[in-house]
């Protein structure tokens, strides 16, 4: 995999074989790995190392993976468990984790989904966001669908920035809510709705396609079908 030869993962889960088939797929893909069976270890292996991104169970003996999230800065944490409630999803995300894969779970999509954040981790060289026609840029906050300028409003601009940034995901109504504020202050639930649809009504005008798909109960994502 190009660009992965230097980066190095954790993974932190208890179960010995989940753990030795996520180190034996890692790499073969060339990346680096970690070990670590406990909360408690990951901690002490963290004091002293800075892996680029970390893959965590949250059943873990002594610090659960709840426990420990909260304490890891500044690396990329992908929770990788058997929990498939909304719920726990939401607030983990919440609490600060990049993504959620849920077990058992296909190697290709999680690969995919490491690939994802270890680009955005590592690509701040470029500040330019693109799905299909649309292009965003985050230094001048402008967008364009084929190639004409869409006017958007600040939280118009928050929701798709946080959608473009997560292309092939749902966006729950609430992860969307606590991670738009970072960009706009004004968006209630309430009001979601009504951004989300003039944001498709904009985007439409550009070239027709509708971009944002509404995943009924859960949230919203970009229509990879446009």
């Amino acid at each position: 995999m190009e660009g992965s030869a230097l980066k190095n993962i954790m993974i932190v889960d208890d179960d010995v074989y989940i753990g030795d088939m996520l180190e034996e797929v890692l790499e073969r893909e060339g990346y680096g790995t970690a070990r670590a069976y406990s909360g408690t270890e990951a901690l002490l292996y963290l004091s002293s190392h800075t892996p680029d991104l970390i893959l965590l169970d949250l059943m873990l003996p002594g610090l659960r993976g709840e426990e420990l999230l909260p304490l890891i800065k500044g690396i990329p944490v992908i929770i990788v468990s058997a929990k498939t409630e909304v719920s726990d999803k939401v607030s983990l995300l919440l609490d600060g984790a990049v993504d959620y894969v849920t077990k058992p779970f296909h190697t290709e999509e999680l690969l995919a989904r490491i690939a994802v954040q270890l680009r955005q981790k590592g690509g701040s060289s470029t500040s330019f966001l693109c799905f299909d026609e649309i292009r965003l840029d985050c230094l001048s906050r402008s967008v364009t669908v084929s190639d004409t300028p869409v006017r958007l409003t600040p939280t118009e601009y928050a929701i798709l920035k946080l959608l473009m940034q997560n292309p092939s995901q749902v966006i729950t109504k609430s992860v969307m809510l606590d991670r738009i504020s970072e960009d706009t202050p004004d968006c209630m639930e309430s009001s979601l709705k009504v951004h989300i649809s003039n944001l498709r009504k904009k985007l439409k005008e550009g070239n027709g396609k509708d971009y944002i798909e509404t995943v009924w109960g859960i949230g919203f994502k970009l229509n990879e079908d446009a």
